[in-house]
């Protein structure tokens, strides 16, 4: 019966939408008035209280020195115009590209240096910037004496460095910087010069693209195993994409001192990473090589991964690996071979890598499945295996030669394990130090704590006789998140806590100021404090020391009521959800208000995991253009990220029962606020963001529990993306019902709601193509359902231009005001 009805709804939406000769948001002459959707010309604006929102100011970024002596803030400006967004942009390979920079495009910069001294908080101005200043990377040297950093300038990237003492930046060299493939900058031997990426000198024109087509763009499938490709946006079309793609690869590397000397080394490559080693002696390098593909990005095309000394002579060819046009299927699955090379951050200069087991497939029967493997230079000494791992290899902290952490991950059962090994003993048997469920957060020990060494590296802080590590995590709890920090001991493999977050404040530890770990900073906010920095002593009785005052940035939403919900859906699974309440609202005398949940599904596999508490009452009351709580200002009640988890325990998958869990979890909420009293049941909206807005459309499809949707970014038909999304691991053809029933789109003649669509033409986002919410928009229209389709300019799956962000505040507040804040009658019924 299913597929009897599939195919005849299948067939009746393909011929609408083969029939639907409208352009978006127009309509035919003779379509009803009650159907006609005529165009808004141009960008507006939202109410007032709405524009307060976006033009409120930021506050500025906090990064600490490696000794922990000062802190860099970098302050940014409002948001950018429509006029820099929607900029001339290239989109090759997965990238994408600003030509005139010769960069990745960037639009978010800071515009302002300040040296905060962390002994006596004394805040001192960086001198020496030019006006108009956009600051894109930057980063700490590890004497902390200076701070290197790229400046956008009229014609290209700029590399500047400030001096800590003297207060002031100067540029370091006139070449102009490669970023297309990374910052283009790195310190080298400790804080005396860096390793930079250059426009190589007298580079040829960039190719033209042919007026006439040369013939035609083909592409063959000759046989073989299946292969699970995703959907992604950006790729090449064709030979003269490629041309153009190698043309911006065009790299040269050089060796700057801080006086500005710079010394070329080896030839012009088509470089896609490099690094030098953490003694300035050799340079890692990865090249991309032909044939490329027109349906992958560039992390799978074939790569050639070499060593060079610093004078630029090669020393050896590490690996060739061929174009990844086929992969083993599953989220686990890798390239045979050597992957992944880098340089263990605690040595001088020793290379580590993969080499993936039982040829990359997780569905192979192997007890190993990846290898770490570990070479000094210059290489005279065979491979050492530091370790077999019997899952996929996540990561690896580096701290001496008795010490490194190693983490490995299966995502098909959401299990980790965090090993101790001994790199100086290759042969030393792995101690296991955690083990856990991923989404068992309240099973997470954390995340070891790192120091910068003396070459500029992340290794892992230990107490003074390298007994112990030191552990920071959110602390998930049955009472919400609670900041920690954690002495843990190597030999008994137990944690002493030594700091915790107490109400009513929310407070992490962001560094540590001595070895013992008992002088800290921290980010400490409150749900009407704005974060700001402390430094605290745990020896000592006295108050936390401010570090810094920054002011509330909307003084407006003082007054704003938060409170963490805990309810139950229909099948016993414990939910929660962050529930905001307007300045000056008081239920019990005002009454129900009409009401926005903004929500985000997620997979599990197992109810214990979904029940887990999430978020912490004691948090900021951050009011984001980007998040529901922007509502507030307009007198809505939000409900910010209620559970919508989509369990599949043992071996039933998740979204094969996705609509009936999305159902359950979406009539929880909305009793639980009706039972609140904060709630009118005929006037909520839900809303939601890329796969959140998968979520607004089928729960408009399959239930009549809102007035209304709002849905930014999304994909509504999985057939579009049939290699997989999300979590889920299996292809169209090997799960059709769960594909198809998944669909919003092949429901559409059941959306009886209203569904507001905004997506950016140029979306980037694996799946989340423009066409999916025009196709959707069409169905709708065309089966006389009522929606709107509000296509963004020059954005990408999250939107940038300040007149983007405030046209769609005002699409949606015009959205809300018109179908849920003067609704009449029931909801799921005629008004």
């Amino acid at each position: 019966m299913f597929q009897i009805n599939h195919l005849i709804r299948s067939s009746l939406i393909s011929v609408l939408l083969l029939t639907a000769s409208i352009p978006v948001l127009a309509v035919n002459a003779g379509q009803s008035a009650r159907n006609a959707a005529v165009p808004d010309a141009g960008y507006h604006l939202p109410p007032p209280e709405l524009q307060a929102v976006v033009d409120a100011p930021r506050g500025p970024l906090f990064r600490l020195g490696p000794q922990r002596h000062n802190a860099l803030l970098i302050h940014l400006p409002g948001l950018p115009g429509i006029q820099e967004v929607a900029q001339p942009e290239l989109r090759l390979a997965g990238v994408r590209i600003n030509p005139r920079m010769h960069a990745a495009s960037m639009f978010d910069f800071g515009n302002h240096l300040q040296l905060l001294d962390v002994q006596t908080g004394k805040i001192r101005d960086v001198k020496g910037l030019p006006p108009r200043t956009r600051i894109a990377d930057t980063q700490w040297s590890p004497d902390e004496r200076w701070i290197a950093f790229t400046l956008w300038a009229d014609n290209g990237v700029e590399l500047w460095v400030a001096d800590v003492r003297q207060g002031s930046a100067r540029r370091l060299l006139k070449d102009r910087l490669n970023t297309v493939m990374g910052s283009g900058f790195q310190w080298a031997q400790g804080a005396d010069s860096l390793l930079v990426r250059l426009v190589p000198r007298n580079l040829r024109a960039m190719p033209a693209s042919p007026l006439i087509p040369a013939g035609p763009n083909t592409l063959e499938a000759r046989g073989g195993k299946t292969s699970q490709n995703r959907t992604y946006p950006d790729m090449l079309r064709n030979g003269n994409d490629a041309d153009v793609f190698d043309w911006f690869l065009q790299t040269q590397l050089a060796i700057v001192s801080l006086n500005g000397e710079v010394k070329r080394t080896g030839p012009v490559m088509k470089l896609a990473r490099a690094s030098i080693s953490p003694d300035g002696n050799w340079i890692l390098t990865t090249q991309l090589r032909r044939p490329y593909s027109t349906q992958l990005p560039w992390e799978r095309f074939g790569q050639l991964i070499e060593v060079w000394d610093e004078n630029g002579q090669k020393i050896r060819t590490l690996a060739d690996r061929p174009l990844r046009e086929r992969m083993p299927t599953g989220q686990d699955a890798v390239q045979a071979g050597p992957r992944d090379f880098a340089w263990r951050a605690d040595k001088p200069a020793s290379l580590y890598w993969l080499e993936a087991q039982a040829g990359g497939d997780p569905d192979a029967p192997a007890k190993v499945h990846d290898v770490l493997m570990q070479q000094a230079m210059p290489l005279d000494h065979a491979p050492q295996k530091l370790m077999e791992l019997g899952w996929r290899f996540s990561g690896v902290q580096w701290g001496n030669d008795q010490l490194a952490l190693v983490t490995e991950n299966w995502q098909k059962t959401r299990d980790t394990r965090t090993w101790r090994i001994r790199p100086g003993q290759p042969d030393a048997k792995p101690e296991l130090l955690f083990a856990r469920k991923t989404e068992d957060q309240y099973a997470n020990p954390g995340t070891p704590v790192t120091a910068t060494n003396e070459a500029g590296r992340q290794v892992l802080r230990t107490t003074p006789d390298g007994k112990a590590i030191f552990l920071t995590g959110n602390g998930a709890s049955p009472e919400g998140d609670r900041p920690f920090l954690d002495r843990f001991d190597l030999t008994t493999k137990q944690s002493v806590r030594m700091f915790r977050s107490q109400a009513p404040y929310y407070e992490e530890v962001v560094g540590l100021l001595n070895d013992k770990g008992t002088q800290i900073i921290t980010s400490r906010e409150a749900a009407e404090e704005r974060p700001n920095f402390m430094v605290r002593d745990l020896a000592a009785a006295d108050a936390p020391r401010a570090l810094t005052s920054f002011p509330h940035p909307m003084p407006q939403f003082r007054g704003v009521r938060k409170q963490q919900l805990r309810y139950e859906r229909e099948d016993g699974v414990d939910l929660n959800a962050t529930l905001y309440l307007p300045p000056g609202y008081d239920p019990k005398r005002d009454g129900p208000r009409p009401v926005l949940i903004w929500a985000y599904p997620r997979e599990f596999k197992s109810a214990e995991a979904a029940s887990q508490v999430t978020g912490s009452p004691y948090r900021f009351n951050r009011i984001s253009y980007n998040g529901p709580q922007v509502m507030l200002a307009r007198g809505y009640v939000v409900v910010d990220g209620p559970g919508m988890p989509i369990i599949g325990e043992g071996r039933r998958e998740p979204n094969d029962t996705y609509i009936e869990q999305l159902k359950m979890n979406a009539e929880a909420i909305v009793d639980e606020v009706v039972r609140l009293g904060v709630a009118d049941k005929n006037r909520i909206a839900i809303g939601g963001h890329s796969y959140g807005a998968f979520m607004v459309a089928n729960l408009l499809a399959h239930t009549r529990l809102f007035r209304a949707g709002i849905a930014r970014s999304g994909a509504y038909n999985r057939t579009l993306t049939p290699f997989g999304f999300q979590s889920e691991s299996r292809n169209f053809w090997a799960a059709k019902k769960t594909y198809m029933e998944m669909s919003p789109f092949y429901y559409a003649e059941q959306i009886k709601d209203p569904l507001l669509l905004i997506h950016g033409e140029q979306d980037n986002n694996s799946g989340t193509f423009p066409v999916q919410s025009e196709r959707l928009f069409q169905a709708i229209q065309g089966l006389g359902g009522v929606s709107k389709l509000v296509m963004l300019p020059a954005e990408s799956h999250s939107y940038r231009a300040r007149e983007s962000i405030m046209h769609m505040l005002w699409e949606q507040d015009r959205w809300l005001e018109t179908h849920v804040r003067h609704a009449r009658g029931e909801a799921g019924g005629k008004d």
